[in-house]
Protein backbone atom coordinates (compact mmCIF):
# COMPACT_ATOMS: atom_id res chain seq x y z
CA UNK A 1 0.00 0.00 0.00
CA UNK A 2 1.16 3.41 -1.06
CA UNK A 3 -0.69 5.94 -0.85
CA UNK A 4 -1.23 6.97 2.97
CA UNK A 5 -0.63 8.72 5.10
CA UNK A 6 0.89 11.95 3.79
CA UNK A 7 3.82 13.42 5.35
CA UNK A 8 4.73 17.12 6.59
CA UNK A 9 6.27 18.37 3.75
CA UNK A 10 3.04 17.35 1.59
CA UNK A 11 1.39 20.62 4.08
CA UNK A 12 3.96 22.70 5.47
CA UNK A 13 4.79 26.18 4.96
CA UNK A 14 7.85 26.31 3.10
CA UNK A 15 8.27 30.50 3.30
CA UNK A 16 8.99 31.23 7.01
CA UNK A 17 9.03 34.47 9.38
CA UNK A 18 11.77 33.98 11.75
CA UNK A 19 13.81 36.01 14.20
CA UNK A 20 17.41 36.07 15.86
CA UNK A 21 18.31 36.08 19.31
CA UNK A 22 18.52 39.56 19.53
CA UNK A 23 15.54 40.66 18.16
CA UNK A 24 13.80 43.02 20.41
CA UNK A 25 10.21 43.07 21.65
CA UNK A 26 8.56 44.99 19.44
CA UNK A 27 10.20 44.17 16.56
CA UNK A 28 9.05 40.25 17.62
CA UNK A 29 5.37 41.98 18.59
CA UNK A 30 5.65 43.70 14.86
CA UNK A 31 6.41 40.71 12.96
CA UNK A 32 3.92 37.91 14.26
CA UNK A 33 1.50 40.69 13.23
CA UNK A 34 2.71 41.58 9.82
CA UNK A 35 2.45 37.61 9.38
CA UNK A 36 -0.49 36.71 11.00
CA UNK A 37 1.51 33.85 13.34
CA UNK A 38 1.00 33.41 16.74
CA UNK A 39 4.86 32.16 17.08
CA UNK A 40 8.27 32.38 15.48
CA UNK A 41 11.32 30.55 15.41
CA UNK A 42 14.60 31.63 16.76
CA UNK A 43 17.68 30.94 14.83
CA UNK A 44 20.90 31.14 15.35
CA UNK A 45 24.33 31.00 12.68
CA UNK A 46 22.84 29.36 9.15
CA UNK A 47 19.41 28.81 9.99
CA UNK A 48 19.55 26.51 13.10
CA UNK A 49 16.67 26.41 15.21
CA UNK A 50 17.59 27.34 18.75
CA UNK A 51 13.77 28.10 20.62
CA UNK A 52 10.30 29.36 19.90
CA UNK A 53 8.93 32.76 20.81
CA UNK A 54 5.41 32.91 21.06
CA UNK A 55 2.19 35.22 22.23
CA UNK A 56 2.69 33.16 25.23
CA UNK A 57 5.97 34.10 26.01
CA UNK A 58 5.08 38.20 25.21
CA UNK A 59 1.93 38.01 27.68
CA UNK A 60 4.19 38.16 31.19
CA UNK A 61 5.19 41.60 30.26
CA UNK A 62 1.49 42.61 29.28
CA UNK A 63 0.19 41.35 32.13
CA UNK A 64 2.62 42.92 34.88
CA UNK A 65 3.15 46.15 33.00
CA UNK A 66 0.51 48.34 35.47
CA UNK A 67 -0.02 45.82 38.37
CA UNK A 68 0.43 46.18 41.98
CA UNK A 69 4.06 45.14 42.83
CA UNK A 70 2.36 42.96 45.44
CA UNK A 71 1.02 40.62 42.52
CA UNK A 72 4.47 39.27 41.61
CA UNK A 73 3.86 37.51 44.68
CA UNK A 74 1.05 35.36 43.11
CA UNK A 75 3.27 34.11 40.30
CA UNK A 76 2.90 30.74 39.83
CA UNK A 77 6.77 30.51 38.09
CA UNK A 78 9.60 32.12 38.40
CA UNK A 79 9.79 32.05 34.76
CA UNK A 80 7.07 34.29 34.03
CA UNK A 81 8.90 37.22 35.80
CA UNK A 82 11.86 36.95 34.22
CA UNK A 83 10.11 37.07 30.77
CA UNK A 84 8.29 40.21 32.61
CA UNK A 85 11.34 41.94 32.22
CA UNK A 86 12.86 40.38 28.93
CA UNK A 87 13.74 42.47 25.67
CA UNK A 88 15.19 39.80 23.66
CA UNK A 89 14.31 36.79 21.67
CA UNK A 90 16.78 35.01 23.87
CA UNK A 91 15.91 36.06 26.93
CA UNK A 92 11.80 35.11 26.25
CA UNK A 93 11.98 32.12 24.16
CA UNK A 94 10.70 28.59 25.02
CA UNK A 95 13.96 26.39 24.50
CA UNK A 96 14.87 23.44 23.45
CA UNK A 97 12.48 23.99 20.56
CA UNK A 98 9.92 21.36 19.91
CA UNK A 99 10.45 20.77 16.20
CA UNK A 100 9.01 17.89 13.39
CA UNK A 101 11.19 16.73 10.19
CA UNK A 102 9.79 16.77 6.55
CA UNK A 103 9.71 12.89 6.07
CA UNK A 104 7.37 13.01 9.54
CA UNK A 105 3.42 11.79 9.42
CA UNK A 106 0.85 13.93 9.53
CA UNK A 107 0.07 11.87 12.70
CA UNK A 108 3.17 11.94 14.60
CA UNK A 109 2.87 15.70 13.98
CA UNK A 110 -0.59 16.14 15.40
CA UNK A 111 1.09 14.02 18.52
CA UNK A 112 3.51 15.58 18.64
CA UNK A 113 1.55 19.02 18.80
CA UNK A 114 -0.86 17.69 21.34
CA UNK A 115 2.01 16.88 23.12
CA UNK A 116 3.45 20.19 23.40
CA UNK A 117 0.41 21.90 23.59
CA UNK A 118 1.51 24.24 20.90
CA UNK A 119 -0.24 25.37 17.78
CA UNK A 120 3.04 25.26 15.36
CA UNK A 121 6.24 23.59 14.99
CA UNK A 122 9.27 24.13 12.95
CA UNK A 123 10.31 21.98 10.44
CA UNK A 124 13.56 21.38 10.39
CA UNK A 125 16.68 19.09 8.26
CA UNK A 126 18.93 16.23 10.05
CA UNK A 127 21.06 19.60 11.16
CA UNK A 128 18.22 21.33 12.75
CA UNK A 129 18.16 23.77 9.91
CA UNK A 130 15.21 25.59 9.33
CA UNK A 131 12.70 24.29 6.46
CA UNK A 132 9.31 25.76 7.12
CA UNK A 133 6.08 25.25 9.84
CA UNK A 134 3.38 22.72 10.36
CA UNK A 135 0.42 24.67 11.88
CA UNK A 136 -2.90 23.26 13.03
CA UNK A 137 -4.53 24.45 10.28
CA UNK A 138 -1.99 22.65 7.92
CA UNK A 139 -2.84 19.25 9.29
CA UNK A 140 -6.44 20.37 8.70
CA UNK A 141 -6.30 20.48 4.85
CA UNK A 142 -6.51 16.85 4.07
CA UNK A 143 -9.45 16.88 5.11
CA UNK A 144 -10.24 19.14 2.65
CA UNK A 145 -9.48 16.31 -0.08
CA UNK A 146 -11.56 15.43 -3.11
CA UNK A 147 -14.25 12.82 -2.41
CA UNK A 148 -13.42 10.78 -5.48
CA UNK A 149 -9.27 11.10 -5.03
CA UNK A 150 -10.50 9.38 -1.71
CA UNK A 151 -12.63 6.93 -3.50
CA UNK A 152 -10.16 5.98 -6.03
CA UNK A 153 -7.47 5.58 -2.91
CA UNK A 154 -9.69 3.24 -1.01
CA UNK A 155 -10.23 1.36 -4.17
CA UNK A 156 -6.55 0.67 -4.91
CA UNK A 157 -4.93 0.45 -1.84
CA UNK A 158 -8.14 -0.88 0.76
CA UNK A 159 -10.50 -3.28 -1.32
CA UNK A 160 -8.03 -4.40 -4.33
CA UNK A 161 -5.85 -5.73 -1.35
CA UNK A 162 -8.54 -7.17 0.64
CA UNK A 163 -11.35 -8.43 -1.43
CA UNK A 164 -9.54 -9.82 -4.86
CA UNK A 165 -11.53 -11.56 -7.42
CA UNK A 166 -13.84 -13.93 -7.16
CA UNK A 167 -14.92 -11.96 -4.87
CA UNK A 168 -18.19 -9.76 -6.11
CA UNK A 169 -16.92 -6.51 -6.60
CA UNK A 170 -16.87 -3.96 -3.73
CA UNK A 171 -18.39 -0.82 -4.41
CA UNK A 172 -17.03 2.33 -2.81
CA UNK A 173 -18.95 5.52 -2.25
CA UNK A 174 -17.45 8.78 -0.23
CA UNK A 175 -19.33 11.90 0.64
CA UNK A 176 -18.06 14.52 2.42
CA UNK A 177 -15.50 12.26 3.55
CA UNK A 178 -17.49 9.25 4.96
CA UNK A 179 -16.45 6.16 2.72
CA UNK A 180 -19.55 3.62 2.52
CA UNK A 181 -18.13 -0.37 1.45
CA UNK A 182 -21.17 -1.85 0.12
CA UNK A 183 -21.65 -5.68 -1.67
CA UNK A 184 -20.83 -9.15 -0.73
CA UNK A 185 -17.64 -10.72 0.53
CA UNK A 186 -16.35 -14.07 1.26
CA UNK A 187 -14.54 -13.29 4.13
CA UNK A 188 -16.83 -10.95 6.96
CA UNK A 189 -13.46 -11.21 9.38
CA UNK A 190 -11.63 -8.62 7.24
CA UNK A 191 -14.30 -5.72 7.65
CA UNK A 192 -12.32 -4.66 11.21
CA UNK A 193 -9.22 -4.82 9.33
CA UNK A 194 -10.67 -2.88 5.93
CA UNK A 195 -11.82 -0.25 8.64
CA UNK A 196 -8.53 0.33 9.97
CA UNK A 197 -7.20 0.56 6.41
CA UNK A 198 -9.70 3.23 5.28
CA UNK A 199 -9.53 5.44 8.11
CA UNK A 200 -5.64 5.65 7.53
CA UNK A 201 -6.37 7.34 4.29
CA UNK A 202 -5.80 10.85 4.44
CA UNK A 203 -9.01 12.94 4.26
CA UNK A 204 -11.08 10.41 6.11
CA UNK A 205 -13.80 11.74 8.04
CA UNK A 206 -15.23 8.05 9.04
CA UNK A 207 -16.02 4.57 7.15
CA UNK A 208 -19.19 3.05 7.21
CA UNK A 209 -20.41 -0.89 5.71
CA UNK A 210 -23.03 -2.05 3.64
CA UNK A 211 -21.36 -5.59 3.29
CA UNK A 212 -22.47 -8.75 3.60
CA UNK A 213 -20.91 -12.87 3.45
CA UNK A 214 -21.04 -15.03 0.89
CA UNK A 215 -24.46 -16.24 -0.81
CA UNK A 216 -25.42 -19.74 0.37
CA UNK A 217 -25.93 -22.57 -1.76
CA UNK A 218 -29.45 -24.38 -2.12
CA UNK A 219 -30.19 -26.33 1.31
CA UNK A 220 -30.36 -30.41 0.34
Amino acid sequence: MHGSPHIVSDVMTHTVAAVGREANFKEIVRLMEQWKVSALPVLEGEGRVIGVVSEADLLPKEEFRDSDPDRYTQLRRLSDLAKAGAVTAEEMMTAPAVTVRANATLAQAARTMAHAKVKRLPVVDDMGLLEGVVSRGDLLKVFLRDDEDIAEEVRREVVSYLFRAPSSPVRVQVHDGVVTLAGRVRDTSLVPVAARLVRAVEGVVDVEFELTGPARGPER
